[in-house]
Order: structure tokens, then C-alpha cells, then sequence
């Protein structure tokens, strides 16, 4: 008996169909402009949801550890490796008169203290990995009622996740990093993340709201317009295979063969010596079979949000993230970090510099709208956006959010 071919909805509202508990309605701005809706986010999401805040890979031996900076939920970490191979996260505050113990030089901060150990620069109060209170000066000079053993850090839920490394603020029992990632990690589980330990990093603070900032980035409708200089002809407009794993969301972008971008000798030396530009028709072999599994050839690479606020695109020997960081209702740092294979020579090299300009460029592109955006939000002119079919995965994000807010 023949095997039938499944029929694949192409029509116009085919996501809408698809997931209709989303709806079909225009949305409203209120929440990208409200400091009170900003205020129930802090509340409902930041300070009680997993948050990515670090690779393993940055934390490498025994005593190395990086703060992060958490303006969205009032507060900074400590991720430090200890001893035992472990990896813990504490509040960065002293438990003496609550000054930062590692002082910040940023929003991320590194460090490595081969003892093992972190002392507040304030009155030198000592605190080993484990978040233990080890040593007080002049301790004797305090009250009988001061008891040193339970006067450590203060310790935040901390898990991995393929590398990843994950914190929870919420002091109560909180909700696995398992059951939060659900199916989303068994379908980037399969990636090697780690192969990929060479990269740049570009960031800048922008005067809008973070989902505003994150909007610009879950879609590929703009392409044809907004990077209409960087890939010219590259990308569909369109989006495919797009899959909700409760709060996150997932979908592939691909390329558009049939009209494919005009050659150049230094775009096509470029991807001859090095796999480093997601503009070129790429291998699955370090793919796992949930990406790309009918091994198409237009496939570019998968675009998803990881909730609350991290954008993961993942492709063959590439992978970057999008990661947006409230600091206040109408100010969001943005981090782009693009990882790539170690080049093993000069001209693989050359081919990855020349990606990273053009990435560079890009996302220059991107930034370049929210900011506009937000301050045609503030006008209130429009009280609505009018959202088409293929920017499904901003709609999901809006009936999620609004779900966290109104818990």
C-alpha cells in the first residue's frame, strides 16, 4: 500500500488555524507602555521564572564565577563553580550591611578565585562557594545573638540545561528547569552547543519596552524591507514549522532559492573557506532530527523564543542568541552573542570575520526600529497593532505574558 504524502497547510491564517486559542484580533499597546503592567511582569515573570544567565563553558574550574546583573527582578547573582564541580547561584548581597560582595563592573562581571572563595570589599566578609560565612572580622566584637553559620549567602535555585546555566529568584518551591523547558529542550536537546566556542558579541542599551526589543526579532516579515541592504533576496518572508512549547516558541526560517541573491567573489569565497553566515545553503550534520528533519534543502535555521526574554537560532555549526534584559519598563539592554567552531585556519578566519560584519550589520538594522516603534507606542495614536498570520510567534508571546501577569 502506497505511503500518502501528508498535505501541508500553506493557506493564508494557516498558524491561526492551526493554534486558534491565540485568536485573530488586534492587540494592545497598553502593555509595551505601562509602567504598572511593567511593574505585574517584575512581579510575575522575572522574579518567579527561570532566567538564562551563563554557559557552563564560562564557568571553567573550581572558583570561577560571574555575576549578573538582574535589574528586571531587583537584584544580582553570583554563578560560581565550586569545589565539588558544582555550579551555585546567591544573591550579591552581604549579609552584614547588604553591600554587593563582588563589586559590578557591568551587567556581566567575571572573576576567579582559585581558594574558592568571594569577600565583600565593605568590612571583608569572607564567603566560600558553598554560599558559607567562613570568616568575619574582629567577630568578637558582635553580640551573642549574631551566629555566623546562618549568616551565609542567600542561595537562588540554580540548574543546567545543555550548557546552559539557569537561576530562579523566587525564595519558595518553584517549578523545575525540566517541567519549565518541557518540550522545548528535547528539541534542541540533541544540539552540541558546546562545539561552537568561538564567537563575538555586540550590546547596547535602547530606550523601549523588552518586548518591544524582542518583537523586532520574532519574525522574518521584515526581511524584505528592513535587511533589504544586508541580504538582499536571502530569506522568505514567511515562516515554517512553527511549534508552542507552553510558554516558548519555535519555527524555521528558509531561504529563498528561487530567487537567490546575486554572487559576489567575496561573499562566495567567504562561504567556500568557512561555514560562519546563515546566507548560504548549509549540511545537517550536526543537526539532531528534530531540526530540519525532512533535511530540506531551503532550510536556513531555527528561529525560537526561550521565555521570557532569550531569542536562540540555531543552524548548521552555528547557533546565537537574542537576549533582551528589562532594566526599566521603557529600557532594555540587548546582548546579541553569535558562536561559531573554533577556525583552524587564517582564511576560515577571514570568512568568519566577514560574517560578523554582515551579522553586525543586521542587527544594526533590527535596533534600528525599536526605539521608533516605542516612541510611536507613547504617542497613543494607536491604540492597537494589527497583527498578519506569519507573526504568529508575537502574538503567543502577548497572550503568555498577559497569562503571567493576570496568574
Amino acid at each position: 500500500m502506497a505511503t500518502q504524502t501528508p498535505t501541508i497547510d500553506k493557506a493564508p491564517g494557516r498558524w491561526a488555524r492551526k493554534y486558534p486559542h491565540l485568536g485573530q484580533e488586534p492587540l494592545p499597546v497598553t502593555p509595551y507602555v505601562d509602567p504598572a503592567y511593567y511593574e505585574k511582569e517584575k512581579a510575575q515573570i522575572f522574579k518567579k521564572q527561570w532566567l538564562y544567565v551563563s554557559l557552563e563553558r564560562e564557568l571553567p574550574e573550581p572558583g570561577s564565577y560571574k555575576v549578573r546583573r538582574l535589574d528586571c527582578a531587583d537584584t544580582s547573582v553570583i554563578i560560581i563553580r565550586g569545589k565539588d564541580g558544582a555550579i551555585r547561584a546567591f544573591h550579591n548581597a552581604c549579609s552584614h550591611r547588604g553591600n554587593t560582595v563582588v563589586t559590578e563592573s557591568g551587567q556581566e562581571t567575571y572573576g576567579h578565585n582559585r581558594a574558592g572563595i568571594v569577600t565583600c570589599r565593605f568590612h571583608g566578609w569572607v564567603y566560600n562557594a558553598q554560599g558559607e560565612l567562613v570568616n568575619v572580622p574582629h567577630e568578637d566584637r558582635f553580640y551573642s545573638c549574631f551566629d555566623k553559620a546562618s549568616n551565609g549567602l542567600t542561595e537562588v535555585h540554580c540548574d543546567t540545561w545543555a550548557g546552559f546555566v539557569f537561576v530562579n529568584v523566587d525564595p519558595g518551591p518553584v517549578q523545575s528547569l525540566k517541567d519549565f523547558l518541557g518540550g522545548y529542550a528535547d528539541h534542541f536537546g540533541g544540539f552540541d552547543f558546546a562545539a561552537a566556542d568561538y564567537g563575538f558579541t555586540y550590546h547596547t542599551t535602547l530606550d523601549c519596552n523588552w518586548k518591544v526589543a524582542s518583537d523586532a526579532f520574532a519574525e522574518a516579515y521584515h526581511v524584505d524591507t528592513i535587511h533589504a541592504g544586508s541580504f538582499p533576496n536571502v530569506f522568505q518572508a514567511a515562516i515554517e514549522d512553527v511549534q508552542l512549547f507552553g510558554p516558548h516558541r519555535t519555527c524555521s526560517v528558509r531561504l529563498q532559492l528561487d530567487t537567490p541573491p546575486a554572487s559576489t567573489p567575496i561573499g562566495d569565497l567567504a562561504n567556500e573557506r568557512s561555514r560562519s553566515s546563515l546566507a548560504a545553503q548549509a549540511g545537517s550534520s550536526s543537526l539532531p532530527p528534530t531540526l530540519n528533519p525532512n533535511q530540506d534543502p531551503d532550510w536556513a535555521f531555527e528561529l525560537s523564543v526561550l521565555f521570557p526574554s532569550v531569542l536562540l537560532h540555531v543552524s548548521e555549526g552555528i547557533w546565537f542568541t537574542h537576549q533582551f534584559w528589562p532594566i526599566a519598563h521603557d529600557k532594555t539592554l540587548w546582548e546579541g552573542k553569535y558562536y561559531l567552531k573554533r577556525p583552524e585556519s587564517y582564511s576560515e578566519l577571514w570568512g568568519f570575520e566577514r560574517a560578523m560584519v554582515l551579522q553586525r550589520n543586521a542587527w544594526l538594522e533590527d535596533t534600528a526600529t525599536m526605539e521608533d516603534t516605542y516612541r510611536a507606542m507613547l504617542s497613543g495614536a494607536k491604540k492597537f497593532q494589527h497583527l498578519q498570520d506569519e507573526e504568529i510567534l508575537i502574538r503567543h508571546n502577548c497572550v503568555v505574558v498577559d497569562d503571567f501577569v493576570n496568574a
